[in-house]
């Protein structure tokens, strides 16, 4: 065949179409044209790929950059709590120690008095001395008897006792002290309830009372008693009011140490850093400080006075119109068994009389009872 002749195409129809004949270089520069075109695409892609992994890289390495930042100021933040922290419990720990000096002697009855009142003294003694006492009552562990020697400075105390009770028994105070005494030389007692029939033990209640203190007391040049405090302000409040009023040197104050709430008394004591403050601040003695937005109060500014006991001398006290009942079965409702007990011993059968106070304590609980001074009945 000769490869000079005309071809054509014959369609289904049977139509001849011609062909025009495409030699073999111009496929081949086609099909590289072809490739060209998608290499430079692919190049394209490239760069635009190699463009976003660099955004991306930079990225994630602020990410990386601002997550160490994070954790460094996570890190300090956390040291410096646990300095704060650190820095509380001493200052806890040294008012501890300083108050548990106050109690060496009393653990000889640790079985019978669990909790005591921490003592608060009211000392009339030399100048400086006198104006740090608290315009408000005094509470004790019990009555003092104070010594005469020449020279000695006395001060009274009332009792003030938190008698732990066990579970299963019952305190119950007559206004007779006779039928008090009757109940106890009983001793034994059966108690109709209902269809049952328990017995109980009368027993006296005992007390170890100090009878005689002796203390050194001296000014702390760096501590402030201040007292006068309004009883309905918020607690933190008022604390952080006090260590910025006092903090200032236009109030006559300096750097603050601390400021510490005495619960058992609504007084604050506040602590400086330098021991010439508390001085100045005392012989103005009152102070007018603002509490509450545009409120001010008269406030008492007296030396804090340290002691230390230095002679504690106990005795045995029984309490003449309360009566101590043991051995009592959990068998009914406390509050039915307790309105039960009291009728009990009002009844002048039972060798009872009128009773001013009772309390029942069930087994399985704990319950603190508190004694006061009995006064003087009046004749």
């Amino acid at each position: 065949m000769n490869s000079n002749e005309d071809f054509s195409l014959v369609t289904q129809n049977g139509e001849v179409s011609p062909v025009s004949p495409v030699s073999p270089l111009e496929k081949i520069r086609q099909e590289i044209a072809k490739y060209k075109m998608a290499f430079e695409q692919l190049v394209v892609e490239h760069k635009e790929l190699a463009k976003a992994k660099d955004e991306q890289l930079d990225m994630a390495e602020k990410f990386r950059k601002r997550s160490t930042i994070l954790k460094d100021e996570l890190r300090e933040e956390e040291e410096e709590q646990t300095q704060r922290m650190d820095n509380e419990k001493e200052k806890m720990s040294a008012l501890q120690e300083e108050e548990s000096r106050l109690q060496v002697e009393v653990e000889k009855m640790e079985q019978e008095l669990r909790c005591i009142d921490t003592l608060n003294h009211q000392l009339k003694q030399q100048t400086q001395v006198s104006t740090a006492v608290p315009e408000k009552k005094v509470v004790f562990t019990g009555d003092v008897a104070l010594g005469s020697g020449a020279g000695a400075s006395s001060f009274d105390l009332k009792a003030h006792i938190v008698y732990p009770m066990e579970g299963g028994t019952a305190l119950v105070t007559f206004e007779d002290e006779e039928v008090a005494q009757n109940i106890m030389r009983m001793q034994q007692h059966e108690i109709q309830l209902g269809d049952c029939i328990i017995r109980l033990k009368a027993e006296p209640v005992q007390f170890l009372m100090p009878s005689r203190i002796e203390m050194d007391t001296h000014v702390c040049p760096r501590r402030i008693l201040v007292s006068n405090l309004p009883k309905k302000a918020d607690e933190q409040i008022l604390m952080d009011k006090l260590e910025l009023h006092f903090h200032k040197k236009k109030n006559g104050g300096g750097e603050v140490d601390s400021v510490d709430m005495l619960h058992d008394s609504g007084n604050v004591v506040i602590t400086f850093v330098e021991d010439n403050v508390a001085k100045g601040l005392t012989d103005t003695e009152y102070h007018e400080v603002e509490i509450e937005k545009k409120k001010k109060y008269r406030l008492r500014v007296t030396p804090f006075v340290n002691g230390e006991i230095t002679n504690l001398q106990t005795r045995v006290s029984v309490s003449q119109r309360t009566v101590l009942l043991t051995g009592i079965p959990d068998i009914m409702d406390p509050e039915n068994l307790q309105d039960s007990l009291e009728i009990h011993f009002q009844k002048e059968s039972n060798g009872g009389g009128e009773v001013d106070a009772f309390i029942y304590n069930p087994l399985g609980h704990s319950t603190l009872a508190l004694f006061k001074e009995d006064p003087p009945k009046s004749q």
